[in-house]
């Protein structure tokens, strides 16, 4: 009898220290979360890139309208098809331009141009490395394809204002604003770009910003 509940009293902490093992494998093999971006951050030419964004921000290549690789944050890719196929039941296609730089290529973009266009072109239309809204992945450029031509000279969509009209009444719908309004460049450091869109992960924030015309600076100033 003594045997039988010996080997009972074996047997149960043989599975008590199994189960124990067990469980600690179990905990061992978790992975911590990995960080995730501010998809509220406020880049501009006064506020830098945070220091960690290249490391954290999730990238996927698409094609832009010539058939380039460019890069897209994963989710403003996501929601940009959306957008693009709703336009598309419209009549109106719009085709990524401008995307995704990186701040090294920022810094190549600012030295070669220094050296073809001069200090104070560069001054005036490039961003300062570290500075650039295109660094987050967020920022996206768009052209349009009319009659099977793509529209990509900025004075040419800025004359199509019927159809920017249309694009900008949609861009909430899928958590993007429109990043430098009209007559707001005291505001934002930029002319009005009608190409230019933004996305912010949130619908409801975004069409506060766009029913209210907005800059992304403006709201931020509001609710900080």
């Amino acid at each position: 009898m003594k045997k039988v509940i010996y080997s009972v009293l074996v047997f149960a902490l043989v599975l008590t220290i199994a189960g124990c093992g067990s469980k600690k494998k179990d905990k061992k093999e978790e992975k911590p979360k990995k960080a995730t971006i501010d998809y509220m951050v406020l880049v501009n030419k006064k506020n830098k890139l945070p220091n960690n964004w290249e490391e954290l921000v999730e990238l996927e290549t698409a094609k832009d309208a010539w058939g380039d690789d460019v890069q897209v944050e994963k989710k403003a890719l996501e929601q940009f098809y959306k957008l693009q196929k709703d336009l598309l039941a419209e009549g109106i296609d719009i085709e990524l331009d401008s995307i995704y730089r990186s701040v090294a290529e920022q810094q190549d973009l600012w030295d070669r141009w220094t050296v073809e266009k001069g200090e104070e072109y560069v001054k005036t239309y490039v961003a300062v490395p570290g500075y650039s809204e295109h660094h987050t992945g967020l920022a996206i450029d768009v052209c349009l394809k009319i009659d099977g031509e793509i529209v990509a000279d900025n004075e040419e969509m800025i004359a199509n204002k019927e159809i920017f009209a249309k694009v900008h009444a949609k861009l909430a719908d899928y958590g993007f604003i429109l990043r430098y309004p009209e007559g707001k460049k005291d505001i934002t450091g930029y002319d009005y770009e009608p190409w230019h869109f933004r996305y912010i992960n949130d619908t409801k924030i975004a069409k506060e910003i766009m029913d209210n015309n907005l800059t992304f600076e403006e709201y931020l100033e509001k609710n900080k």
